[in-house]
């Protein structure tokens, strides 16, 4: 902390010292374009922190311990699909390979008995010819929210009452459930989620989706939980037991909801019980084909968060201190102050990235993506304070200030 504090006044030193050497010599609507730029230089300034932190917390969070459980309750998997994915067969399979003595039950759901998942949850049966497969085919829409109608249309087949409710483009490792169920049974626990990385499909746009996750969501989920600002629950897990899903009055309440995993997690923390996230991540794939494809998705996430914690997202301001020490450098012609932190702005974000990997044991490659992901990322956090419309599995929807959907027809 007090090396941070140092790079901080170090930073503020900088930023005086071009403000002194300038001062005097611009008038009108240069004065504007400096003050300008000395608050995209602040922002640089308080960005550069924060990604130091984020990236001292990372290696943090990921060095704690899994939890073993004390038992193995039989357990039903309960997987919404819908339509053909590239790695959706790799992804169910890595649910049917847990090291987990207990009884498992794995159920999924699609509403349209021709769905193409159907093709791949066959060649799951004939991988896992032991899996305990149930399959559910029903049409029926409660509310917007397509993903809760298919799994309300599940649950009346579910057998067991620890239910784990995972979205189909996650795969997880052999040790997920037990780490998982093991979180569950400490006392006070009602919710288990995790975080993520992502897991990009081949080409470019899928490599750039998961430098969005790997190197700006992820280290602001971890920061956000270390510094108490942050209360999130991830579709790609939520694990529950059946009282718990009761007490909080099931889930028909959330079919309005855009993000309705967010809306789960705070309805468990009123009824009094934790929820909890282990020190792993599963993956998440990247499956978004073109730049229209991925500005949707991340918008669609931006507008998300914006709408169900406008505070943290205004915050999360800090994660683009790149874009704002290149914004510096523009308004203020290229001063001399400006470029230095431009450049610290950049190795800081490299940095996270480094320490990032190291932390999620993977691979260290791409490096040239993530300046340019952060441009692109800084206009998505601009555009999403202009409109309330969202594009979701090829729908369009506006969401009002509770977060609840409605579908808006296209012109």
């Amino acid at each position: 902390m007090k090396a941070m504090a140092w790079l901080a006044c170090l930073i503020g030193l900088l930023l005086a010292s071009g403000l002194v050497a300038v001062e005097g010599r611009l008038q009108g609507e240069h004065l504007i374009l400096l003050a300008l730029a000395f608050l995209c230089g602040i922002g640089a300034a308080l960005g550069i922190v924060y990604t130091v932190l984020a990236g001292a917390l990372v290696g943090r969070f990921f060095a704690r311990t899994t939890s073993e459980p004390t038992s193995y309750p039989a357990v039903t998997i309960v997987k919404p699909l819908h339509g053909h994915e590239w790695t959706l067969l790799s992804n169910l399979s890595s649910f049917c390979q847990q090291d987990y003595p207990g009884p498992l039950q794995f159920l999924f759901g699609v509403h349209d008995s021709e769905d193409a998942a159907l093709r791949t949850v066959e060649q799951l049966r004939v991988l896992h010819p032991e899996a305990h497969i149930t399959v559910v085919a029903d049409a029926r829409l409660y509310g917007p929210n397509r993903k809760m109608s298919n799994i309300l249309n599940m649950l009346p087949e579910a057998q067991h009452d620890v239910l784990v409710f995972a979205d189909s483009d996650v795969s997880v490792g052999p040790s997920y459930l037990r780490n998982v169920v093991g979180e569950l049974q400490k006392p006070g626990v009602g919710l288990v989620t995790c975080v993520y990385r992502g897991q990009p499909d081949p080409g470019f746009w899928p490599r750039l989706s998961a430098k969005a996750t790997n190197y700006q969501f992820l280290p602001g989920v971890v920061t956000g939980l270390a510094l108490g600002m942050a209360r999130p629950c991830f579709g790609q897990t939520i694990a529950m037991r059946r009282e718990t899903l009761e007490r909080i009055g099931g889930f028909a309440q959330f079919v309005h909801h855009l993000a309705e995993d967010h809306a789960i997690g705070e309805a468990v923390r009123m009824i009094g019980e934790k929820v909890v996230i282990p020190p792993f991540t599963v993956s998440h794939a990247c499956v978004e084909t073109s730049a229209t494809k991925l500005i949707a998705h991340e918008l669609r996430w931006s507008r998300t968060i914006r709408i169900i914690d406008p505070i943290g997202h205004l915050g999360s301001a800090l994660t683009h201190p790149l874009a704002f020490a290149l914004l510096a450098v523009a308004l203020s012609g290229g001063a001399a102050w400006a470029w230095p932190l431009a450049a610290a702005a950049l190795l800081a974000r490299l940095a996270l990235k480094v320490q990032s990997d190291h932390a999620l044991q993977q691979a260290r490659r791409d490096l040239w993506l993530l300046p340019f992901w952060d441009i692109v990322s800084f206009w998505i956090f601009v555009a999403s304070f202009f409109s309330t419309r969202v594009i979701w599995r090829g729908f369009s929807f506006k969401v009002d200030g509770d977060g609840l959907l409605s579908p808006v027809r296209d012109e």
